[in-house]
């Protein structure tokens, strides 16, 4: 069954010639080969301020770039966020980029009184992140904070589920051609799939 995915694509760097980029193009490449819709949200060229207060998370209109992504990302049933560790959790880009995204009245009702109404359920999403340690290193010593926190507290509390994960370490090592062939084949693989 033909899904509607939106890709975001997290890398900061708004040339477009990393790693992120080029999963996020095969993941694209593989969903439209098998006939799913794909739209794509490239971070690192849009235009939006970091919020600065509560007031202007919680009632300030978002800019036209960041209503332009909470579009392309009501169209979806499945979204697909593609981002480099740093420091142990997303770029700083990324994460103004979703403060900014998910708010409330887009991506929960906190005024329905109680806990807040999940206005985004009904939509799954993998989270693909690219680091230079080994993924299980990351998952089981440093206890994968940042990327829980995108899964539960962003994702999850929107109303997304499932939330699957690819994490790909050690990525100063996939110049290896057989390495960095195996994850571009998966990411199109998963991209066919629409998962």
């Amino acid at each position: 069954m033909a899904r509607r995915i939106t890709i975001i694509q997290g890398h900061p760097d708004p040339r477009g010639n990393r790693l992120c980029h080029r999963l996020a193009d095969l993941y694209a490449a593989g969903a439209v080969a098998a006939g799913h819709g794909v739209r794509r949200v490239e971070v690192a060229v849009l235009d939006f301020p970091l919020l600065r207060t509560a007031e202007e998370f919680e009632t300030g209109p978002p800019p036209a770039d960041i209503r332009a992504a909470q579009d392309d990302i009501c169209w979806a049933d499945h979204v697909v966020i593609v981002f480099p560790l740093w420091l142990g959790s997303l770029p700083a880009l990324l994460k103004g980029f979703l403060e900014q995204t998910f708010r409330p009245g887009f991506a929960m009702d906190a005024k329905s009184g109680g806990w807040p109404r999940k206005l985004l359920a009904g939509r799954s999403a993998r989270i693909v992140v690219t680091m230079g340690m080994p993924g299980f290193v990351y998952r089981w010593y440093f206890g994968a904070h940042g990327l829980r926190n995108l899964e539960r507290n962003i994702l999850g509390f929107a109303g997304f589920r499932p939330v699957r994960r690819s994490l790909i370490g050690m990525v100063g090592t996939l110049d290896q051609a057989h390495k960095r062939e195996r994850w571009l084949e998966h990411m199109k693989a998963l991209g066919r799939e629409g998962r």
